[in-house]
């Protein structure tokens, strides 16, 4: 069954304002489930959460309720699920928390090719423990990250291994199951930002091999914060974190400071279920909807991809970083004789939005030689159609010019 792309348009209002997003790296539409269930937990009467008034009840189903759709989305345990303000925020929380078990000759991997919210909180960490951070490498001429790569710079001192599931300005999947194999085999912990990889596929904690996975609700259709996950409840037992005195020992509470973003938290849990019913097929379980929707959402979002992917190189003075397969539908391109904001101005004059940057990934940036200024990048998403891609290279055409 394919993807009703023209009835999934019909749930995200801000497409009639007739604009072709490609920003979606940076943050996707929201579908009206989610700005309803956001609005509708505002205004139905809350408390802190608890169990003898009406509101305090609202507010812990509220909780509940959402930590069972992350789970299901990335097959965990609703109890290994934790909310943050941010991906950002909650890895640097676990930084620290995990720094404590560090010591000074200890051993920290991270990658050139992930965005710096998973590269600076563990050199931060790092050098509050004395420990020392070892570099992999990917391959600027394909934009690849080899399993390799990062088993090079194993050891047995290697206290934890930080990796993308998939680079959020190429859209490069590295093989993060053999990547956690390999530092599993030294003893290492694996931490995967999952934040451009959950949009784009069904994602497993156990088939991925990750020890912690952190996303963000706002890039599949949610709210804005963040969200961090484990495969069992054991990895987060072992970690402890700063808290208040009177709050909660308790996991996954035990991570979480204050009082969490109800209304948020509602419209994740609508994001979870807008995601399990893209592709309008049954299934027993909302597990299986999301398995079976995201099939659909990756066969339609590959095939807009490989007509952008044609349309750009068959244009002058485009050139289209490379990226190898497996990648998500992300596109990072230069035209010459142009900077990126000029493209990106350009575009946007037309009703078409294809922001410029490095977007924080600014070691692979770097690494590339495009500097902070970086270049532009264009994602594909599930409300995209056949005319946002005709719309957007026929702007790159006219500027190529």
């Amino acid at each position: 069954m394919a993807l009703d792309v023209v009835r999934v348009r019909r749930d995200f209002p801000a497409l009639a304002l007739n604009v072709a997003h490609f920003d979606g790296p940076g943050g996707s539409l929201v579908p009206r489930q989610v700005a309803d269930a956001v609005a509708g937990t505002l205004v139905g009467g809350l408390a802190n959460r608890g169990s003898v008034t009406a509101g305090e009840r609202r507010a812990d189903a509220v909780v509940t309720g959402a930590r069972a759709a992350v789970a299901d989305l990335l097959d965990c345990p609703p109890e290994c699920v934790v909310f943050a303000r941010s991906m950002t925020q909650a890895t640097y929380d676990m930084a620290r928390a995990l720094a404590r078990q560090w010591r000074a000759g200890d051993e920290v991997v991270v990658t050139r090719l992930d965005h710096d919210a998973n590269i600076r909180p563990w050199v931060s960490a790092a050098a509050s423990a004395g420990a020392t951070v070892r570099w992999a490498e990917f391959d600027p001429a394909t934009g690849a990250l080899p399993v390799d790569a990062v088993a090079a710079v194993l050891s047995p001192r290697t206290r934890l291994v930080a990796v993308t599931a998939a680079s959020n300005l190429l859209g490069t999947r590295p093989d993060v199951a053999a990547i956690a194999e390999a530092a599993h085999a030294v003893g290492a912990a694996v931490y995967v930002d999952g934040v451009h990889l959950t949009p784009h596929a069904a994602v497993s904690l156990p088939a991925l091999g990750a020890d912690y996975y952190a996303c963000s609700p706002y890039k599949f259709f949610g709210p804005h914060h963040g969200l961090l996950a484990a495969p069992r409840p054991g990895l987060l037992e072992q970690v402890r974190p700063d808290k208040l005195r009177p709050s909660t020992d308790a996991i996954p509470e035990r991570f979480e400071l204050g009082t969490l973003p109800y209304e948020l938290l509602a419209g994740t849990t609508a994001a979870v279920d807008f995601v399990a019913d893209l592709g309008g097929a049954g299934g027993p379980s909302r597990r299986d909807r999301i398995t079976a929707s995201m099939r659909q959402v990756e066969a339609h979002e590959e095939a807009l991809f490989a007509g952008l992917l044609d349309g750009l190189a068959a244009i002058r003075g485009v050139t289209v970083h490379p990226a190898p397969a497996p990648r998500t539908p992300t596109a990072l391109f230069s035209v010459a004789g142009h900077s990126p904001q000029a493209v990106y101005e350009h575009l946007g004059a037309l009703g078409v939005n294809a922001p410029a940057g490095s977007f924080y990934a600014i070691e692979a940036a770097e690494r590339l030689g495009l500097g902070a200024a970086g270049a532009v990048r264009a994602g594909i998403a599930p409300y995209n159609d056949a005319a946002d891609v005709d719309r957007l290279l026929a702007g790159v055409r006219e500027l190529a010019r």
